[in-house]
């Protein structure tokens, strides 16, 4: 892997040196839009609305529209006078309990990789993080974009992971919160029965793309010349009269360890094929 970032990371009077690593990458399949009639590749060009002319890549700049449609040129020089002490370093502004942290923020993960001098003190802080259960609160700046992140330790190192702020987080407004929606307790201790019965251990190597895989499988079968062969479907089991007799026919099936397929699902592998 090639580091993205190389700073340090501060809490209290305490400085680790480290370098940042992208965690994670897309596995799609990757497509380019062509002409279909002959396949060939379609290009965007650069081109001003008022002259018409094409723009070269260096004279592109950023811009601000304001209501009136008058248009503020921002330069490489007007951002770079920003101030951004978060530029080079991970800031710990404190430290919180992990499940006071709602995954909905979570926005991209980095490894953090401690320099030669930092090893000792990043073992140091993975290892109190780890006893204590806790994260750590930062600010960093990454691709001239200034965010909140946490340190947290994930198999033997730290991982940092930007968040989103929370003015970029949308309302759940929904007409349905507002209304008094009934549910009997019969019906909520068989829901929580079934969500006992279908509890596992998560092991994410157990699961993969259908969907990447299917597509896959439609463009070699394309280069080979040959025909895709579309899987059966599964019989789609009766509809239930109540809610309540869903719950009871889906505990029976988990108890049976027969998992019975959500419909979303089976239509998913419908459209795969």
């Amino acid at each position: 892997m090639r580091s993205m970032w190389k700073g340090s990371i501060s809490f209290g009077l305490v400085t680790i040196p480290v370098k940042l690593y992208t965690a994670t990458e897309q596995r799609d399949v990757t497509f380019r839009q062509v002409h279909a009639a002959d396949g060939g590749r379609i290009h965007f060009r650069r081109v001003c609305s008022l002259d018409g002319e094409e723009v070269p890549y260096g004279d592109v700049a950023k811009g601000y529209e304001l209501p009136d449609d008058e248009m503020i040129v921002l330069t490489d020089e007007d951002l770079a006078e920003l101030p951004l002490p978060t530029a080079r370093s991970i800031e710990v502004l404190n430290f919180t309990p992990a499940d006071q942290v709602d995954p909905i923020l979570w926005n991209r993960s980095y490894y953090v990789e401690p320099e030669a001098a930092g090893i000792r003190a990043y073992v140091l802080l993975r290892d109190a993080l780890e006893r204590s259960g806790k994260v750590g609160l930062t600010k960093v700046a990454l691709r001239q974009r200034e965010s909140l992140a946490v340190l947290r330790s994930h198999d033997g190192v730290l991982v940092l992971e930007t968040m989103l702020w929370p003015d970029e987080v949308r309302a759940a407004d929904f007409p349905f919160l507002d209304q008094d929606i009934e549910v009997r307790t019969q019906e909520l201790k068989m829901a929580t029965s079934l969500i006992d019965s279908m509890t596992e251990d998560f092991h994410p190597d157990e699961y993969h793309d259908e969907y990447r895989e299917a597509l896959e499988e439609l463009v070699a079968a394309k280069v080979e010349g040959r025909e895709v062969t579309a899987p059966a479907e599964a019989e789609a089991p009766a509809e239930p009269a109540s809610l309540l007799d869903a719950l009871q026919a889906s505990l029976d099936a988990a108890t049976r360890g027969r998992r019975p397929a959500p419909a979303k699902r089976r239509a998913g592998r419908k459209a795969s094929a």
